[in-house]
């Protein structure tokens, strides 16, 4: 778990975005005020009740700080994010009848964080359930969370060779998208009729297959070669998705069928899709 990366905690199946600071978890406040309000402008909310705390003194203030989330157009947006202890307070001060049930929640989740320094593994089975929750089988979570740790890897990798965050981040990843699907992260999404979702959550088993090739591809590409800088890096992410690409082109040229879905699992989970598919096979 990098702490460059937004991560997603979920509650009452609502999600809430968090960042690990310093192996400490930082929450947004707006998707909290959002869950125990049900306000359709939790910003306009959040900022009434700033204003208030202020005026208030507030003794918890100096632990609001901006941190860059992930937003669900794909791009990170300055964030006001407090600690546990900063949130609780924050809670005292909505009328919820959620806010106890999300007391102990926010509570259990700061724990599971002391729990998973001491044993990482147990970072990696958290999300097992929650995807499992979410009706995915276990064989594409697996696949999943092995795209993720490859990804990490790659942006790692990234990192350390004078790539800038953010906006030449987005850039490579449209480049391997572009070379090994022939279409850039949005659109692939308008393909799949996505809008704020992630994008891999609704890639099947193959999509997220040369989706993994594409990226390890890409960081084999850039270590053999060890270069550096932004302009080297887009060269070396359009070949390691031109690798994913040559090989979905091969597989699509043996099959006589696209790798490309325009399926999602807004509707319907993975598993039952999965299920689905296999039963209409079998029929025919």
């Amino acid at each position: 778990m990098g702490e460059d990366t937004t991560h997603i905690a979920i509650f009452n199946g609502k999600a809430i975005r968090r960042k690990l600071v310093n192996d400490k978890w930082l929450f947004s406040v707006v998707d909290i005020i959002g869950v125990l309000t049900d306000s359709t402008i939790p910003k306009r909310y959040w900022s009434d009740l700033k204003s208030k705390l202020k005026e208030e003194g507030f003794e918890s203030y100096d632990k609001i700080v901006q941190l860059k989330l992930m937003s669900g157009d794909g791009k990170e947006y300055e964030t006001d994010c407090s600690d546990t202890e900063g949130i609780f307070r924050i809670i005292q001060s909505i009328p919820s009848k959620k806010a106890e049930p999300f007391k102990r929640w926010l509570a259990k989740v700061g724990y599971e964080r002391v729990q998973e320094i001491e044993n990482p593994e147990l970072a990696q089975e958290r999300m097992k359930q929650i995807y499992e929750q979410k009706g995915y089988s276990k064989e594409w979570i697996e696949k999943r969370l092995r795209g993720i740790a490859i990804r990490q890897e790659f942006t790692d990798e990234w990192k350390q060779r004078g790539v800038e965050e953010d906006v030449e981040f987005a850039i490579l990843t449209n480049e391997i998208s572009k070379a090994a699907f022939g279409k850039t992260v949005a659109e692939y999404k308008e393909l799949k009729k996505l809008k704020r979702e992630n994008l891999r959550d609704h890639m099947d088993d193959l999509e997220l297959i040369f989706s993994m090739l594409g990226e390890a591809s890409t960081t084999k590409i850039a270590k053999s070669k060890d270069i550096y800088g932004f302009k080297e890096n887009r060269v070396a992410a359009r070949q390691g998705g031109e690798v994913a690409g040559n090989a979905r082109k091969e597989l699509e040229s043996k099959t006589g069928e696209s790798v490309l879905s325009n399926d999602n699992f807004l509707d319907i989970p993975e598993k039952r899709k999965k299920r689905k598919k296999i039963e209409l096979s079998h029929s025919n």
